[in-house]
């Protein structure tokens, strides 16, 4: 079976990216061929500074920065802006999230850009819109998922919570990863570039779409609920012997019935009025979460969960983040961050050229790179 890899190779991306999205979404490009320079101030990327655990260096960085090169340019400068010119004078991609606006006061927006290079692809990330107030706005992660709604319909019923990852830029760079790809096909019938914006409010709030649904036309958008769903039951942690946990999502009638049977020895709360249907057993929830946890209280969790597999019972463990790092599904690959090797969580999609990725030391690139696109 032939794998993908290199699909993107001799394609140059410059990408003028800060902290993550962007970032992120050079990292899918590098992974699939294209050759990713990434454009830093002097004083470097300050997702750099995220934190120090790969021997002093940022181990959040080598994850989403490693397969590119670095240059150091101060845009401010005429020289270094004329670097920067250059190399977008023979880029295919030309990646930004800086402020709105930033890009076009430097002479670098796309309608500029392709006078010298009509196939250029321009891809822009902003917060929240490049017009009006929405361009004002400072944007990072925790902010749009509170201002898109994310937070009100996560955590408990008393307290909101932010989803502990970062969603709302990871989402926005593979987002701007897939633009980039439809750009790339439809250039390739056109024979032109074109510019692509998009904001990070923008992709959350088409993922608030269920919610957002459900408050317009199905009576209110879902209460808060923890490890419980708005509209499903039996769903959420379920407590087994020794303080384990389960975590159960059964959302059929016939696996409802096969859960009943097989693992509660109780086949009669099938057909029970209060549990004949999805609607019923989520009105009824906690009267059906009673039973179920007095069952499960009694049993170990590696057990239950093997009658359970046996049975096609959908459940999981509520795992923390140092299961995780020992789980028996977890692929991993390794980036090299100076002398460090740091172990993370592979991309999920394998390609044939899946291996050791170089981190950029800040600058690494720029005298080659001034060489290359300024002699």
């Amino acid at each position: 079976m032939e794998e993908l890899g290199n699909e993107l190779e001799g394609l140059l991306v410059v990408s003028l990216e800060q902290a993550v999205a962007a970032p992120y979404c050079g990292l899918l490009l590098a992974n699939a061929g294209a050759r990713v320079i990434k454009v830093e101030r002097p004083d470097g990327d300050f997702a750099r500074g995220y934190d120090t655990g790969a021997d002093g260096q940022s181990a959040i960085f080598a994850w989403l920065n490693r397969g590119k090169e670095s240059v150091c340019l101060n845009l401010k400068d005429t020289q270094d802006l004329d670097v920067m010119r250059a190399m977008l004078r023979k880029a295919d991609v030309f990646l930004s999230n800086l402020a709105p606006g930033a890009v076009a006061r430097l002479g670098l927006s796309g309608e500029a850009l392709r006078k010298d290079n009509a196939e250029l692809i321009c891809v822009t990330i902003s917060g929240y819109g490049e017009e009006g107030n929405a361009a004002t706005k400072k944007a990072y992660d925790f902010l749009v998922q509170g201002e898109a709604g994310v937070c009100s319909v996560t955590g408990t019923h008393d307290h909101p919570a932010r989803v502990g990852v970062s969603m709302t830029d990871l989402s926005t760079g593979l987002t701007a990863y897939s633009a980039v790809l439809r750009a790339l096909i439809k250039r390739g019938i056109t024979k032109r570039g074109l510019d692509i914006t998009l904001s990070m409010f923008d992709v959350v709030a088409d993922w608030m779409n269920m919610p957002l649904l459900q408050h317009r036309y199905a009576g209110g958008a879902p209460e808060r609920s923890g490890l419980q769903h708005s509209f499903v039951a039996p769903y959420g942690a379920f407590q087994c012997r020794y303080g384990k946990f389960i975590l159960l999502s059964i959302q059929n009638n016939r696996e409802f019935s096969v859960f009943c049977e097989r693992i509660l020895n109780q086949s009669n709360l099938a057909s029970d009025p209060r549990f004949i249907q999805n609607p019923e057993r989520y009105a009824n929830r906690a009267a059906l979460d009673e039973i179920i946890n007095a069952v499960f209280a009694e049993m170990d969790q590696e057990v239950l969960i093997l009658a359970l597999d046996r049975a096609r019972i959908a459940n999981a463990k509520l795992n923390d983040v140092a299961d995780l790092s020992t789980h028996p599904f977890l692929n991993n690959s390794l980036a090299q961050i100076g002398a460090t090797q740091v172990e993370m969580a592979a991309l999920p999609i394998r390609t044939s050229g899946d291996g050791m990725m170089f981190v950029p030391a800040l600058g690494a690139h720029t005298k080659d790179i001034r060489k290359e696109f300024m002699e």
